[in-house]
């Protein structure tokens, strides 16, 4: 074989660029898919709180365009004064966001087949991510319509669950499960899955009658926000009720789900307090917005309990 035909065979099967990179690619979960799964979960539990930040300090429209800050400026400029920075800021941060959901998906691309489970849940975030960067948009655009920032803030407790159902599987065996509590506390458990879901939309509903606008020129949604305080509050305790129930019923009974049960519980409990400091005291900034973050952590929790009560399943 002569020297010029070793050559081309060299180079024909010399790996290129893209072909090494996939072999770099994690086929099993480990230490990489671990870190950027979870710096994700905080991304999106953060981006909550900043957004939170740009309505209760009036910032909602401190960059009055979409997806430029102004007509003639990407980014914030000075005369917008501090509103522009904070809302700025947070739309900096959906990309940090989106870079990370992004991370994921590509972490977990060489496992897609085996690990399809992980594989959905990562590429529902980074379509989350994209779909809440216009909804943020529609949000600036219709003077921040409370229906849409509500919808807007839903939405953002969403991605949240799914970031912390991929923390859970991606700790979990792959392959069929079985039911590991009594089937009625899995009814039970989903009854009050379904009365946390009530708690929070009525919360968005209460927030969005309220006096935190996001700028003072934005329309509200008309209701009475005293009496939506009141009705946020009956499903509100209901869950605090349904989970002390399902705590102690897993602690005498040794339920896998028993530390989760618990964790949910104190969380719920730091979110009663917050929730009637702010409704006896004006409804101070901070509190609001502790609240909001509260919220989407209680979500968060809820899905870690659900997805453990089933475990995988003993082959034979």
């Amino acid at each position: 074989m002569s020297a010029q035909s070793t050559a081309d065979t060299h180079r024909s099967t010399d790996p290129t660029p893209l072909s090494r990179f996939v072999a770099w690619l994690p086929d099993r979960v480990d230490r990489r898919i671990r870190v950027f799964a979870w710096l994700s979960f905080v991304a999106e539990v953060l981006i909550i709180g900043t957004g939170g930040a740009v309505r209760l300090t009036g910032s909602g429209l401190g960059c009055p365009t979409w997806p430029t800050c102004t007509p003639d400026s990407l980014v914030a400029t000075q005369e917008m004064g501090i509103h522009g920075i904070i809302e700025f800021g947070n739309r900096t941060l959906t990309g940090v966001v989106g870079i990370l959901a992004l991370a994921v998906v590509v972490l977990v691309w060489r496992m897609r087949r085996e690990r399809r489970d992980l594989f959905v849940l990562a590429a529902i975030v980074l379509g989350g991510v994209v779909a809440q960067a216009l909804v943020g948009g529609v949000t600036v655009l219709t003077g921040l319509n409370p229906f849409i920032v509500g919808f807007h803030y839903v939405a953002s407790v969403v991605l949240v669950g799914v970031c912390a159902a991929f923390l859970v599987r991606m700790n979990a065996a792959p392959g069929p499960r079985s039911l590991a509590v009594p089937r009625w506390y899995l009814i039970t458990t989903h009854v009050t899955t379904l009365v946390l879901a009530l708690t929070i939309v009525f919360g968005v509903l209460t927030t969005g009658a309220g006096p935190h606008s996001g700028d003072d020129a934005a329309v509200r949604s008309g209701f009475d926000a005293q009496v939506l305080e009141h009705v946020h509050a009956w499903p509100g305790y209901a869950l605090f009720a349904l989970t002390l129930v399902l705590a102690i019923v897993a602690w005498a009974r040794r339920l896998p789900v028993r530390r989760w049960i618990t964790a949910l519980l104190a969380i719920e409990l730091v979110q009663i307090s917050v929730g009637l400091y702010q409704a006896r005291n004006g409804l101070p900034e901070w509190a609001v917005g502790t609240h909001m973050v509260l919220a989407a952590l209680t979500a968060a929790a809820m899905v870690v309990v659900v997805l453990n009560l089933k475990t995988p399943a003993v082959s034979r």
